[in-house]
């Protein structure tokens, strides 16, 4: 009995920790393919994967449009504007605009909501995939503005 105490002692902590640390909050998506992929959401979630140096994750989010950018015209032609979220974070969007429309009339200091593929770099990031995917193959991204859906 006396060897199991340490191990009980181990197991409850473990327990503990789980509990009070939770798991991070996630949304389900679906694929056109059917396939379910979680997305994170959130400030807390962007922060999560800059501080991380994610790639390659589908996260959601919502900032203030600071600054426009020229487009991108080498290959797939994009969309490109700077957002700080809530936190004071910022993310580079790059939209493909050869696949979904143009988003109309975005301005400095407008607010705008997306979903899309996170990728780290040491400005806080850029996010890229706001849009479908013709193929099918990929989770399809958005990015909303002013009561209208760009996918």
């Amino acid at each position: 009995m006396k060897r199991l105490s340490p191990v009980i002692g181990i197991v409850g902590a473990l327990l503990v920790a789980i509990v009070l640390g939770g798991c991070p909050a996630t949304d389900i998506a679906t694929t056109s393919g059917g396939t379910d992929v979680s997305v994170a959401s959130g400030d807390a979630a962007l922060a999560r994967a800059f501080a991380e140096h994610a790639e390659n994750l589908e996260l959601e989010g919502r900032g203030t449009v600071t600054k426009l950018l020229a487009d991108d015209t080498e290959g797939d032609r994009h969309q490109r504007f700077i957002v700080r979220l809530a936190a004071g974070q910022t993310l580079l969007v790059t939209h493909n605009i050869d696949v979904a429309p143009r988003v109309a009339s975005v301005q400095v200091g407008d607010t705008i909501s997306f979903k899309g593929e996170y990728v780290w770099n040491a400005q806080g990031g850029l996010i890229h995939w706001t849009h479908h995917d013709p193929e099918g193959s990929h989770p399809g991204g958005w990015i909303k503005h002013n009561g209208r859906t760009y996918q």
